[in-house]
């Protein structure tokens, strides 16, 4: 994700990162070669293109443009939908550790081993989940909080953030049968529990649910179609200037349709995406400084305004 202040006027025109125009260069490329060859042929041949009129080529904008609007509203409703759901998971994995350490008998040396091992199988869970959606190998990141036992329960596992979560069930269970909880103590942890495994299912939604197909082709197909005559359409009453004005209706459609695509999916590792590693850091600082873990990680900073 891009952190920056927002910069003055005519630095925001030279700012790449973070920019989709590094995706779509070619295509408007393309759109700007092709208004300079209908500029030319006009120009040299008057009689070649008919003076149409813009109301079709203006009708037609709108109506891609409302295309556009709708599919950018979708898209970052998933993108703000999977920020609010890692948002949850930052609450319920503080709220969990700290009912673990108010509600678990910490007295006794089982308890303090029990409210360890819990607090630090929620760490793993936010690493484990984040290396899910990214496809990327989590072992490097879980490790040091999971036991040798556990690794190669865990290494079996379908899904490795729900088999952490079934870690963690257990073990609350049996501190409930070692009398070191009550009832009602243990309902409480597992509403926190479930609150984690709902997180991880709307991620998976996300994930596994992109927009449909045809909706998008059929915005794509459009988009090129209305850039490709744009230039033909314009050309006689803008002349010469027909490559800039295609260029910059070029830049608006196919950046649109760039950026809306990488909202779609919001757990990649683009620069639009989410920043689940530094949600996930937030994660494991917040939780060992409850365990009272000293020295705590490093928080991940952004690097040339991106966050990941």
């Amino acid at each position: 994700m891009i952190v920056r202040d927002t910069p003055h006027s005519f630095r925001l025109f030279f700012i790449l990162r973070g920019s989709v125009l590094p995706l779509i260069y070619g295509k408007i490329l393309f759109i700007t070669l092709l208004g300079v060859v209908v500029a030319v042929a006009q120009h040299f041949y008057p009689d070649v293109f008919p003076d149409f009129t813009l109301a079709p080529v203006a009708l037609f904008g709108v109506a891609l443009s409302l295309f556009l609007g709708f599919r950018n509203n979708a898209s970052y409703e998933r993108w703000w939908e999977g920020r609010k759901q890692w948002g949850q998971l930052v609450v319920a994995s503080r709220s969990l550790s700290r009912q673990l350490l108010s509600y678990i008998d910490g007295s006794e040396k089982a308890g303090i081993e029990a409210q360890e091992y819990t607090i630090k199988l929620s760490i793993a869970f936010s690493h484990a989940l984040r290396h899910q959606l990214r496809q990327t190998d989590p072992w490097s990141d879980i490790q040091p909080y999971v036991t040798e036992q556990d690794t190669l329960f865990l290494r079996q596992a379908n899904s490795l953030p729900d088999a952490i979560l079934r870690l963690i069930a257990l073990k609350i269970r049996q501190c409930r049968e070692q009398g070191l909880l009550s009832d009602i103590l243990q309902a409480s942890l597992q509403e926190q529990i479930t609150v984690m495994a709902q997180v991880q299912a709307a991620c998976e939604r996300i994930q596994t649910t992109p927009l449909p197909f045809a909706y998008m082709l059929l915005v794509q197909r459009t988009a090129y179609l209305y850039c490709f005559i744009l230039p033909f359409g314009i050309v006689a009453t803008q002349g010469l200037v027909t490559p800039l004005f295609s260029a910059i209706i070029a830049y608006t459609f196919f950046g649109l349709d760039a950026l809306s695509e990488e909202l779609a999916a919001p757990f990649g590792l683009s620069a639009n995406h989410l920043p689940l590693h530094a949600i996930s850091r937030t994660i494991e600082i917040n939780l060992l400084d409850i365990l009272g873990e000293k020295p705590l990680p490093e928080p991940i900073e952004a690097q040339d305004h991106r966050l990941a």
